[in-house]
């Protein structure tokens, strides 16, 4: 397709900040490639000048992919596209001197973190409070603030736990030569505001910024943001207010119109076009979304096809519900002669997708359920990355204390308590500890022996690092370490034994495709930072997802469940008066969908074993009334419906027996 005017004015406008206001499907990804592309073959910028940053790593690998078909030959070489995270920690690589760091740091991730503050709380302390102190040290990191700076700004008693907890946490991580998740956006604003030189050569670095997303940016990446563009604002943020549907995690919609404040030369384009949804899906969006408040205001419009009626079907309960979804996608299925990858049923929370894929189960339709363990989260993929951090950083404690005795090497709690005494009356790591036959001296000879082979064989791996691809240290080191011997000792299911031995070498493929050459040490750090989208590889088969997941997708028939009040728009969501959030979160799901839209709704719910009524989300009254078809109240069309769904489901039943 050829750029509209629109579009192509937000293309060609290369001299000062730009924000670009793009709704649903009006093809922003396109306008971020093409202008990537206008910079450099019209505007004579070299690729290295220009950095793109989206929010997944997926997206990122996308549009690199798609720069690289538009920007031929070697036009492109230099150019950043990556997440708000991978840009930190690259910064945090070039710059670990003026962030406090030495080199070859460690990137803790969130249960590194969580072990960390629990050590510092009081023994005992209930899961539900740990996590809400972390949740409070994150938001102070995800506004850019110090641990003295959150000292300050503390009121409530709780925060001014979660301030001081702060303060002992950075000094354990600092101690480890970390960094944590946050820090890689918290660090390099913190080094940039204060340093003038580190500041205008980073700007000289990079001479034009493209934000995706810029809705979803949280206080501290929006502070980088003009830290990067500086006052001259050679920026162009892409976002749309109608799509912020993460304030919960620390995003802030509020920085759009912060960007006209801070830049009174603020060109805004608006992209209007839908390229995506039928007319009445589009027309139902719109219709949501006008009950929320703007401060830009915009409305889709397309030229696609008018499309079916949104089919609104109200549930006994949550089985059938499941039920009548199942029946309809194998009946669309059958009537469109539709993949199943076409079809995507979203929910408001995880839990719901249990009556969902009992259903499917039991009508033979494969399903991909988005939101289960990560790859990156699975045990012995972690194991294994603990291994390589440890190999990078000798101070990462965390790391030592995983992977120590994995496979068991008869080092006791014991052992590890004299140990962890002895390095820190020394001030130093406990690997470093393990290594110094003057601290092994002062431990019984067969546990010293272990911690001392174990010390070894780290440091001759440690020095290979530098040497040999990173997907060969690891095979290398499961093979020194007996590690699938260790799996097929825990597990003794064969299915789950291979699944877990197959995740070893899916690992090391995964390695090979990421690293074309560097250091183990670096590439370990960015493991750190990659996420469940990454990996999420579904084949043919329904995408069972909650809304938040469904975001930057895009189905044929997409179906929406729970819609009841409590559910969506959801209750602790009401209770925070975070209402406008919710129905964002239905304009995200509605638009997901190229053609049409079902919304399901259960008269009763079950909670603590007990039926409770439930009452239909307010939303739905919030619809276009005649772009609307409630199931049960047009006669004629249910007929039709029926004889349809009937007609459906003895073909599906004559290809069972046929199988």
């Amino acid at each position: 397709m050829s750029l509209n005017s629109p579009q192509r004015a937000a293309v060609e406008y290369c001299d000062g900040p730009l924000l670009v206001l793009a709704g649903a499907g009006s093809g922003k990804t396109r306008v971020i490639v093409e202008k990537i592309a206008h910079l450099i073959r019209h505007r004579n910028m070299s690729a290295s000048k220009i950095a793109a940053i989206t929010f997944t790593n997926k997206a990122a690998r996308e549009m690199r992919e798609r720069v690289s078909r538009r920007v031929k030959g070697s036009a492109a070489d230099g150019l950043t596209v990556s997440t708000f995270h991978a840009l930190g920690l690259r910064f945090l690589q070039i710059e670990h001197a003026r962030a406090g760091l030495r080199r070859n740091f460690s990137v803790f991730d969130a249960d590194d973190s969580q072990s960390i503050l629990k050590d510092l709380l009081p023994k005992g302390i209930k899961p539900d409070a740990l996590y809400a102190l972390q949740s409070l040290v994150s938001r102070a990191k995800n506004e850019g603030l110090s641990p003295d700076e959150a000292l300050a700004r503390a009121k409530s008693g709780r925060e001014l736990e979660a301030a001081e907890l702060y303060a002992d946490y950075q000094q354990l991580v600092a101690a480890f030569n970390a960094v944590d998740f946050d820090d890689l956006i918290r660090l390099p604003v913190a080094v940039l505001e204060a340093d003038a030189e580190a500041r205008g050569a980073w700007q000289e670095r990079i001479r034009h910024l493209l934000v995706d997303e810029c809705q979803d940016t949280n206080g501290a990446q929006y502070r980088l943001l003009k830290q990067l563009a500086g006052e001259r604002g050679m920026f162009t943020a892409v976002g749309d207010d109608d799509q912020a549907i993460y304030t919960w995690r620390g995003a802030n919609p509020e920085n759009l119109a912060e960007l006209s404040r801070d830049y009174p030369n603020l060109k805004i384009v608006k992209l209007e076009q839908n390229y995506r949804c039928a007319r009445r899906v589009l027309r139902a969006a719109n219709a949501l979304i006008a009950n929320n408040a703007h401060v830009f205001d915009k409305k889709l419009w397309s030229e696609e096809a008018e499309g079916p009626p949104i089919r609104i079907v109200e549930c006994r309960d949550d089985e059938h519900e499941a039920e009548c979804a199942a029946g309809a996608i194998a009946h669309l299925a059958a009537k469109h002669k539709a993949q199943w990858h076409d079809f995507a049923v979203l929910y408001r929370g995880n839990h719901q997708s249990r009556a969902l894929e009992k259903a499917l189960r039991l009508a033979r339709i494969p399903y991909h359920v988005t939101g289960g363990t990560a790859f990156l989260d699975r045990v012995e993929v972690k194991d294994l990355i603990a291994y390589l951090r440890l190999i990078n950083n000798a101070d990462d404690d965390a790391a030592f204390i995983r992977v120590v005795n994995t496979p068991r090497r008869d080092i006791g709690a014991t052992t590890l308590e004299k140990l962890g005494a002895l390095a820190g009356k020394r001030h130093v790591s406990l690997l470093r500890a393990a290594q110094s036959d003057a601290v092994l001296g002062e431990i019984s000879s067969r546990a010293a022996s272990s911690l001392g082979a174990f010390a070894g064989m780290i440091g001759e791996f440690a020095a290979r690092a530098e040497r040999i691809a990173a997907a060969d240290l690891v095979d290398e080191l499961s093979a020194r370490i007996n590690y699938a011997d260790h799996v097929a000792a825990q597990v003794k299911e064969p299915s789950i034994r291979d699944r877990r031995l197959a995740n070893l070498a899916e690992l090391s493929e995964w390695l090979r495709a990421m690293q074309k050459e560097g250091a183990a040490g670096d590439l370990a750090a960015q493991l750190a930072l990659l996420g469940q989208g990454d990996r999420d590889e579904p084949g043919n088969a329904v995408r069972l997802m909650t809304l938040h997941s469904a975001k930057g997708l895009e189905f044929r028939f997409v179906t929406i469940v729970g819609m009841e009040e409590g559910s969506l728009p959801h209750e602790g969501s009401l209770a925070e008066g975070r209402v406008e959030e919710e129905r964002r979160l239905m304009y995200v799901g509605i638009t997901r969908a190229k053609e049409q839209v079902a919304l399901m709704y259960a008269k009763r719910s079950r909670r603590y074993g007990e039926y409770v009524a439930n009452e239909p989300s307010r939303f739905l009254a919030e619809l276009p009334a005649d772009d609307l078809h409630w199931s049960g109240r047009d006669a004629e069309l249910d007929a039709a419906h029926k004889e349809e769904m009937a007609s459906s489901h003895i073909a599906r039943l004559a290809n069972l027996f046929a199988d």
